[in-house]
């Protein structure tokens, strides 16, 4: 396949180590592709950036990215996906017969339609995280700062598991890492104990009271009054500013 600008071609270009794949639904070809490296040391100034829930990212110079999984593309793919797992297991239990379950054509059409619409969902939830990733790399922020979150223990909490795992913190983070290093963009992790949401970004105070339910985070010493996770990014920044 070629796209035009898109994958070099033609004299001197170098393809190397070959792999096919199959991942349930389509054959994959991915190879590798000798690049020359990028030089250019970005000036501009550093950014945090706060991952959560509500929103799946919101950076300290502003910019907002909301929560795909909130869309109404997005809900009435997962409502449709529903559908199609209860019509599978009527059809097992159906056609169940002691303690076997026969797999019938139907069974195995609809199944392939449910492989289909996962890897749908799946697409855009990463086409997502590429389209913001690329957009802050563009910026040339001199570094980034993101929280080392425990996703694995966020994971125990049953009433945020399923929205956790849509959000895709893990390949948001990823993607981040390896564009920055791309772009000789400083990617730094803040530790994982790091009171970003409940310190104040404007006189440092601490305020250990903060409740997951207040979405304003407002400072009794100074009096500012900021978004939450805003405050959190900022604060991000400011860790990155100590380290750079």
């Amino acid at each position: 396949m070629y796209e035009h600008r898109r994958i070099p071609y033609g004299k001197g270009v170098k393809y190397i180590n070959p792999r096919v794949s199959f991942d349930g639904v389509n054959w994959w070809i991915a190879v590798s592709i000798e690049y020359p490296d990028n030089i250019e040391i970005p000036t501009n100034e550093g950014i945090g950036i706060d991952v959560g829930i509500e929103k799946l990212a919101v950076v300290s110079d502003g910019n907002i990215y909301k929560n795909i999984n909130k869309t109404k593309e997005i809900e009435k793919l997962e409502k449709r996906k529903k559908r199609l797992q209860r019509k599978v297991s009527r059809k097992y239990e159906k056609g169940r017969e002691g303690d076997r379950y026969k797999k019938t054509k139907n069974i195995i059409r609809l199944e392939n339609q449910l492989k289909k619409l996962n890897q749908r969902l799946t697409n855009i939830r990463h086409n997502y995280s590429h389209q913001i990733t690329t957009e802050i790399i563009k910026r040339k922020p001199g570094f980034i700062v993101v929280e080392d979150l425990n996703v694995l223990g966020m994971m125990k909490n049953k009433h945020l598991s399923k929205a956790i795992q849509y959000q895709g913190f893990y390949e948001f983070y990823r993607q981040l890492q390896y564009k920055s290093e791309w772009n000789n963009i400083k990617f730094i992790v803040a530790d994982r104990f790091f009171p970003s949401s409940k310190t104040c970004s404007q006189c440092g105070s601490y305020k250990k009271n903060l409740k997951l339910s207040d979405r304003k985070y407002i400072c009794e010493d100074c009096g500012s009054i900021l978004d939450r996770d805003l405050n959190a990014s900022l604060n991000l920044k400011n860790y990155g500013q100590e380290i750079a």
